[in-house]
């Protein structure tokens, strides 16, 4: 009896920790075959101009331009390539973009390390796996307007100036060492700030810190 071959999976990942972490995942899930790694969309169109795989990863905030090129070349050049985002960026306008140049999945980097390999099988048999958040803002904008009312501003906001300057530098993509380097404070400060934010919107991570924001109006 033949084996059904391994899925092959190509990743782009500016970030070497990341793409190494991401790499020792896939290398060691049965069923999966990491064919190519590459830090830059230039570096990975290059690469598919000439191989194909099953899944492609594809981080969007890559160095030399958006991992939404990527996704637009794979849809319009190898169609039957199943194409995931694997991302900090947690936005809508991101979201909205990659299932709109032909993603099939969205992840967000926190804590999707563990179950990449369980979201690449996923993909390949059919599915569009998706980070509980992303989901939450897609079933949202797709909802009936009367279902899903704009969010109201409030009146007495749950966070202080600072902290909202915080949530704000965040929803746009940069890292707690950029937005101290953005506010001209220290680190250990943003950190600080956002354990405070966690608390007050009653959140657990980033993506939902800034979910609940957005449906509180202060972003």
């Amino acid at each position: 009896m033949w084996a059904d071959p391994p899925i092959s999976v190509a990743l782009v990942e500016d970030d070497a920790a990341t793409r190494e972490r991401l790499t020792h995942v896939l290398a060691a899930a049965p069923g999966i075959a990491l064919v190519h790694t590459a830090a830059s969309a230039g570096q990975m169109l290059d690469w598919l101009a000439g191989n194909s795989v099953n899944v492609l990863l594809v981080d969007l905030g890559l160095p030399d331009q958006s991992g939404l090129e990527v996704i637009r070349w794979c849809r319009a050049h190898q169609p039957a390539t199943n194409v995931m985002v694997v991302t900090l960026f947690g936005d809508e306008a991101n979201m909205i973009g990659a299932f709109e140049a032909g993603a099939r999945g969205y992840l967000l980097k926190d804590g999707t390390e563990d179950e990449l390999a369980r979201h690449v099988l996923s993909l390949h048999a059919g599915g569009s796996p998706m980070t509980p958040v992303i989901a939450r803002q897609l079933l949202a904008r797709l909802a009936p307007a009367a279902q899903a009312p704009a969010p109201q501003a409030v009146d007495n906001p749950p966070v202080s100036a600072r902290e909202r300057e915080i949530l704000h530098a965040l929803a746009r993509g940069y890292t707690y060492e950029e937005v101290a380097r953005l506010l001209a404070i220290a680190p250990s400060t943003v950190q600080s700030h956002v354990k405070n934010i966690y608390s007050k919107l009653a959140v657990h991570s980033k993506t939902e810190a800034i979910f609940e924001a957005r449906q509180l109006g202060l972003l």
